[in-house]
């Protein structure tokens, strides 16, 4: 299974949480805003600590609070593609693309990560000249080419007009057919659930 996902949190005073079990192409957690869609992402990647739970990995123990296991976000091998961008405004798109690009064991070369998302045109551009659409095709990028094990996309159509959306619906596609990346993604649109999802998770 590439997801095996059992965690809860409080925040405030809600308490968050999800439990799945998924496998591979693109498994959509839907649900209304607020529903703790984004911190269960968090809590998979590793930038929020559960409270109680467990989060597998294809395989592997990312965490789990009976047995205090917590693996450092850095060493979880997860791509995650945030709702914003977060592009380094300082560097251009060629340096923001091999920003943690791991070249051991490389799964995704370069060139065909720049050919399928259409952006070889914009290496060498600042971030605060590209488009929504552009921008995040470059932040998908970014978390293909540090090799991740999964990706995990957070409202990643959301802001864009009806051509980007559909750019970045056929990059996810790539992504879930050809790459076949297992991908955790959130939205609240079913639109977009009912053409991506191999499997909806509702929250």
């Amino acid at each position: 299974m590439s997801f095996d996902i059992d965690v809860t949190k409080r925040l405030g005073d809600a308490q968050v949480g999800a439990a799945f079990v998924a496998g591979e192409g693109v498994t959509v957690l839907f649900g209304p805003s607020g529903a703790g869609k984004t911190s269960t992402l968090n809590m998979i990647a590793g930038l929020i600590r559960p409270d109680w739970g467990h989060v597998h990995v294809d395989g592997e123990t990312l965490f789990d609070s009976g047995e205090r296991i917590d693996v450092a976000v850095e060493r979880r091998r997860i791509g995650y593609v945030f709702q914003e961008p977060r592009l380094f405004p300082h560097k251009r798109v060629r340096a923001n693309l091999a920003y943690g690009r791991h070249d051991a064991g490389e799964s995704f070369a370069f060139d065909d990560v720049i050919a399928f998302l259409g952006i070889g045109h914009l290496l060498d551009r600042w971030p605060r000249t590209l488009s929504g659409g552009e921008a995040r095709r470059v932040a998908i990028g970014r978390a293909l080419l540090a090799n991740p094990r999964t990706l995990l996309l957070d409202e990643p159509l959301s802001s864009l007009d009806d051509a980007r959306r559909e750019e970045i619906m056929r990059a996810i596609e790539h992504i879930r057919d050809v790459f076949r990346l297992p991908v955790l993604m959130v939205t609240h649109d079913m639109a977009e659930a009912e053409r991506l999802a191999t499997r909806v998770v509702r929250v």
